[in-house]
């Protein structure tokens, strides 16, 4: 089974049983709803610890957690640096024209004529819309707006991605 990263631990908050989550999910309330099952695994174990969500509130740049029977501080504090996960039966149906990262990430991306230009190897959010950074076998990686104007087709099957790059893009 195949495990994807929706947030890492990195500390605990009060002492109410609360963790302090850095959110690697585009969809926070959905992932972290009351009742929602989440796979945490600690560094160094290929054993997932299953618990359930019991409240969620966002605070700062963190989410806050507790799990179901976890009602205090210690009984938390030995999930700092864990990563929460879900399966890959978990990540649910997106709209079209919508993405997991993981889908995107390794895509070859070419231009209209065929050029290849690289991998893409990172997604930046920027709060517009995303940029990734495709990164060629040789030279300085490129940053490319995921807009319709400039990203023509994806084929997440063919791990392949069309581009019509405007003037200095590439440059």
């Amino acid at each position: 089974m195949e495990w994807f990263n929706v947030g890492k631990i990195v500390n605990t908050h009060g002492i109410r049983g609360e963790v302090r989550v850095i959110s690697r999910t585009h969809f926070p309330e959905e992932r972290y709803t009351v009742g929602n099952k989440l796979a945490l695994f600690m560094p160094d174990s290929k054993t997932p610890i299953y618990l359930t969500v019991a409240s969620h509130r966002q605070h700062k740049n963190f989410d806050l957690l507790t799990f179901d029977n976890h009602p205090n501080l210690n009984d938390v504090e030995k999930y700092r640096d864990g990563v929460l996960m879900v399966s890959e039966k978990d990540l649910g149906e997106l709209e079209e024209n919508e993405y997991y990262y993981h889908e995107i990430i390794g895509c070859t991306v070419l231009t209209t004529e065929g050029i290849d230009i690289g991998k893409v190897t990172e997604i930046l959010e920027t709060g517009a819309n995303d940029v990734w950074t495709v990164t060629p076998e040789k030279g300085k990686p490129h940053l490319i707006p995921y807009t319709e104007e400039i990203v023509i087709e994806i084929d997440i099957d063919a791990k392949k991605i069309i581009i019509d790059p405007m003037e200095g893009l590439l440059s």
